[in-house]
């Protein structure tokens, strides 16, 4: 960066606010939300939205809870005007909610803004003007009284259009730029503004303070909105407003401090649409807010349709690690991390009380409409128990925890090679053809259990088993049946081996559940292996899984 110590760029004043409040508050209610997607998020986009794009991203508003939403700027263009007059006309404005129209401070646009509103019943008319000092010196070489006595004329004429208006008119005045004003100018001309409007209880004010460009670390932008809180007249009955963006890639964490500072109400967009980086994503902060006990007031039950009608009105497509809603948000490759997510998955379901508690799932993606499917997906990096969890998960094998590694070192061997994701049918496939499909260097063919079992619990069974080309029928006991048919082996079968561990289950639904067992031998000539078997009886299923075993180790 050969310009970082020229003077280039300088730091951000520090703002004077002695005994400041914000850093011991918390989030304990959710702020009044306003959606701000069809007006500022629409003007950013390369192909802005036609009316039925509009029409159900404004649906889609509704049905998240949205009770304040700024549909357009009215005044600016014909599509603008005939979308407010379709909801009119078309009766869809819900009783609760209201709807917001920006205007700047022109007679010509508020007398055409407020054209647009007739039969609108509850209307926020955002005026709004540039403050800052970059503005004031460089585009409109005007002084601050000059930019004071432009917004006293705007709310003027607001004031006397909404006087004859059939509807209520809330104001909310807007010092574009608020991150660039100076703090005692910006609140000289907000205090101005609800001055000249008459701000009272049956009159109160919007004052939104806008980080129209994000200059300044989250802090800075908490002390300024604290600051405006200590210096607004008739502060009980404003609503502060924030309309941040994110070009410093920390929109959230500013709105999230402002809240702090006390700002009351948030302006921002769904998935962070909006001009450059993008405005303020209203999704993130609601489940931020959730994953901390407070309820947001918006259903984000089903992000899935969120993301889809948003991508659908916006033609951008969600990037796959955003907050909450991407692809692989909820997706673990690496091992350690799938073995922490396999167990706290397992301990949430068994304890009795609710609270979440699974290591790198900071939400229950059940909560927000999203499956448990893609949890845990297998590449190289990926460990013992993703594969485990994959397939007890969606195809009901549950592996003995002495079996993960094994399994583990197979697959894994697989997606070295392959140098890529695995998908769940194909950990599938591999353990089917490492556990069942493994050439049959002895071959079981049957068995029968004598019914009779002696005092002192022994077992007889007669085992069939094919060996070398040759079918052999055997006798053995034992302390059960497997170990009975261990012990038939021993009368040709030229391989001792042992019994370390046995496991099973039942698998697949109840009426046509099949019984797997899990039998791990260790034999003198080839060492440890699990074998798998899977049959209507659970002891058949066992003898097979020892087979399984024994041909696994010689082919080893």
């Amino acid at each position: 960066m050969k310009n970082a110590q020229s003077g280039k760029y300088r730091p951000y004043p520090k703002i004077d606010l002695p005994q400041r409040q914000w850093p011991d508050n918390t989030i304990d209610k959710a702020p009044l939300w306003c959606s701000v997607d069809l007006r500022d998020g629409n003007q950013a986009l390369v192909t802005p939205m036609n009316l039925d794009q509009k029409l159900e991203l404004f649906d889609l508003l509704l049905k998240l809870g949205f009770k304040h939403i700024e549909v357009g700027f009215p005044s600016a263009s014909k599509v603008e005007f005939d979308f407010l007059r379709t909801l009119v006309e078309r009766g869809l404005i819900p009783d609760d909610v209201t709807i917001q129209v920006l205007v700047q401070a022109r007679e010509h646009l508020i007398d055409k803004t407020f054209e647009a509103l007739q039969g609108v019943k509850k209307a926020i008319v955002h005026l709004y003007n540039s403050t800052s000092t970059a503005q004031r010196k460089i585009v409109f070489k005007k002084e601050q009284d000059d930019i004071t006595a432009l917004a006293l004329e705007g709310v003027d004429m607001v004031k006397s259009r909404a006087a004859s208006f059939d509807g209520e008119i809330t104001l909310e005045y807007s010092p574009e730029s608020f991150t660039g004003t100076e703090m005692e100018f910006a609140a000289q001309i907000c205090n101005a503004v609800t001055a000249r409007w008459g701000i009272s209880a049956e009159r109160p004010v919007i004052i939104n303070l806008p980080a129209t460009v994000e200059m300044a670390t989250p802090n800075i932008y908490a002390d300024q909105i604290e600051w405006m809180s200590r210096h607004l007249d008739n502060r009980e009955h404003i609503l502060i407003s924030t309309h941040t963006h994110n070009d410093r890639g920390t929109s959230v964490a500013a709105t999230e401090l402002a809240l702090l500072a006390g700002a009351d109400r948030v302006e921002g967009t769904l998935l962070s649409n909006g001009e450059r980086t993008g405005n303020v994503d209203i999704i993130t902060l609601a489940l931020n807010m959730y994953t901390q006990g407070v309820d947001p007031g918006l259903d984000f039950g089903d992000v899935n349709t969120v993301v889809d009608v948003v991508e659908r009105c916006t033609d951008i497509e969600t990037h796959v690690r955003h907050p909450y809603v991407g692809e692989l948000v909820y997706t673990a490759f690496s091992g350690s991390h799938q073995d922490a997510i396999n167990k706290g998955l397992a301990y949430q379901r068994a304890k009795s009380e609710p609270f979440w508690e699974v290591p790198y799932l900071p939400i229950d993606p059940a909560d927000v409409g999203r499956t448990y499917e893609s949890i845990i997906r297998i590449n190289s990096q990926s460990g013992k128990g993703g594969v485990a969890y994959i397939l007890e998960d969606k195809f009901g094998y549950q592996l003995p925890k002495k079996m993960h590694p094994e399994i583990g070192r197979i697959v894994q061997g697989i997606t070295d090679v392959e140098g890529r994701e695995l998908t769940a049918e194909e950990i599938l496939g591999i353990f089917e053809k490492t556990y069942f499909e493994v050439p049959q260097y002895i071959e079981f063919v049957d068995m029968a259990v004598n019914s009779e079992t002696s005092k002192s619990g022994i077992v007889t069974v007669k085992l069939t088993y094919r060996f070398e080309g040759e079918e052999i029928t055997s006798t053995g006991q034992g302390n059960g049946p497997i170990d009975a048919c261990r012990k038939a082996l021993g009368e040709k079968f030229p391989h001792a081996f042992v019994l370390r561990s046995y496991s099973e289950h039942s698998c697949g639904e109840q009426s046509s559940a099949k019984a797997v067992a899990y039998i791990e031998i260790e034999t003198e000539d080839f060492g440890a292996f699990f074998g798998v078997g899977r049959d209507n009886d659970i002891t058949i299923a066992g003898v097979m899984a020892m087979f399984s075993a024994l041909n696994r180790a010689y082919h080893s």
